[in-house]
């Protein structure tokens, strides 16, 4: 197995989650996982489980150092050894005497989204909660973006999960060099300008992939291919606008056989089609509840994996693009709403595959650091994003969780949810990991934007009920604890 060295330059994918972070823009993801009672599982017990199993998940001991004067992005540097108390909190839900419900919990992950992770150490959480009913624990993982996406976090969790068919293969495993001793600004700077020199030979490349990239969007869309153009197409609603630094976070749970049994009705359709859907109903009804009626569709931002279909699991980076497409809440038939969503997300698929899914990745590396991170920082302290239509409406992904039942230290997972973060402008994600048989959609907001998350989570069984052509007789149902 090949070792990676201690100290590393960052992809500037991953440096740019870095440069968008503000104040009030947290660039976080959260990672949820429920676990049933289990007399072997206490707050020691997990701390040890997860320090044996420290160097399967070598993104928890990366930190962050910058590059003097910002000439190139940041490096990694792997060390041996984590801050536990920094890095490991404890909660109790719901008082002294526990027994809190979902709610609580949902309550307090707002207030763990609501701030930033610090940059002197590496960029993650995990909040140990105790006292939910039931005697279930739940363990909040709180993880810059700029350490890895969805499909890193997924490998990650590989390493920290056990699971019973001998079928499934090993964890994912990946060794990286450590050092107690941090660069200094000499090798900073050398190692800096070295880098630069090498990326610069790779810009005549891109720069043909991009025009080639760009014809072939162009001809896309002389055929017929449609998408909505972001900023152009998107109507104004309250939940855009300058983020402040408070997060809300609400969860419903939907029956993934359910949801594949509603696509199987549609012919054409996907399961991130049906998705979609789902929130664009929802969306319709909380956009009623409160008097908004735009006039033309809401647009989702929809990140998608960049990595290879049988690319080898990764354990950190980003790998990731970003496509638009239409919600249809302007059309009132629910069903003509699918396909509307179906139509324009198979051309923008079109259109993103003609200009390539890594060419996001390979402009990012030509950032410069210093100079974007300060107009990041101004947008933001000017409430900019306030002045003018948002660039899209909501951020809306789904990504394929664990497939089969998973213990973490001999604890049952009992429900895994993730949520990624929101971007100024935007102040709705609603992300979809599924769990076995469950489809479960987390929702984080700008309460100061979107006051009423759980409200508008509560629409989500409703708005699949009505793309549904042949209803059971007694449609199944999952959890939703009660408030």
């Amino acid at each position: 197995m090949n070792v990676r060295p201690a100290i590393e330059r960052m992809a500037g994918i991953d440096a740019g989650f870095l440069y968008m972070e503000t104040p009030s823009v947290h660039m976080h993801t959260l990672k949820i996982a429920i676990l049933e009672a289990d007399d072997a599982l206490t707050y020691d017990a997990f701390v040890a489980g997860l320090l044996a199993r420290l160097k399967r998940l070598p993104p928890l001991r990366r930190r962050v150092v910058e590059v003097p004067f910002g000439l190139n992005h940041p490096v990694w540097v792997t060390q041996p050894r984590i801050d536990v108390p920094h890095h490991i909190r404890r909660h109790r839900v719901g008082g002294p005497h526990g027994a809190g419900g979902m709610r609580e919990l949902e309550q307090l992950i707002g207030m763990i989204a609501s701030t930033p992770l610090h940059r002197d150490r590496p960029l993650w959480e995990l909040h140990y909660c105790e006292g939910l009913d039931g005697g279930r624990v739940a363990v909040v993982g709180k993880m810059h973006h700029a350490l890895a996406d969805g499909a890193a976090a997924n490998a990650l969790l590989a390493n920290v999960t056990d699971v019973r068919s001998a079928a499934t293969p090993e964890a994912v495993q990946e060794e990286y060099a450590v050092t107690d001793r941090l660069p200094g600004r000499i090798d900073l700077l050398r190692h800096a300008w070295a880098d630069a020199a090498a990326q610069v030979g790779s810009l005549p490349g891109l720069l043909r992939r991009t025009l080639i990239g760009i014809l072939g969007v162009l001809r896309e869309r002389r055929a017929g291919a449609r998408s909505p153009l972001p900023v152009v197409h998107a109507p104004r609603v309250s939940f855009n606008g300058a983020l402040t630094p408070l997060r809300s976070f609400a969860t419903v749970t939907l029956s993934l056989p359910e949801l594949k049994r509603i696509r199987a009705q549609h012919d054409g359709v996907t399961l991130n089609d049906l998705v979609l859907a789902t929130v664009s109903g929802a969306l319709r009804r909380w956009l009623a509840d409160h008097d908004e009626r735009p006039a033309s569709s809401l647009l989702a931002g929809v990140p998608v994996s960049a990595d290879e279909r049988d690319a080898v699991p990764r354990l950190g980076g980003n790998r990731v693009s970003n496509l638009f497409t239409t919600l249809a809440t302007d059309v009132d038939d629910p069903v003509e709403r699918l396909r509307t969503i179906a139509r324009t997300t198979s051309d923008a698929k079109r259109i993103q595959a003609r200009l390539g899914t890594s060419i996001l990745a390979d402009w990012s590396q030509f950032t410069p650091p210093r100079p974007f991170a300060a107009a990041v920082r101004a947008y933001s302290r000017l409430n900019a994003a306030s002045w003018h239509p948002a660039a899209f409406s909501a951020i809306v992904s789904n990504v394929p969780g664990p497939r089969e039942p998973a213990t973490v230290g001999g604890a049952r997972l009992a429900d895994l949810f993730s949520v990624g973060p929101l971007v100024d402008g935007i102040g709705l994600n609603v992300t979809v990991w599924s769990y076995v048989d469950r489809m479960n959609f987390s929702l984080l907001a700008c309460p100061d934007l979107l006051p009423d998350v759980h409200v508008l989570a509560s629409y989500f069984p409703a708005a699949l009920a009505e793309l549904d052509l042949a209803p059971p007789a007694t449609a199944p149902t999952l959890r939703r604890d009660p408030a």
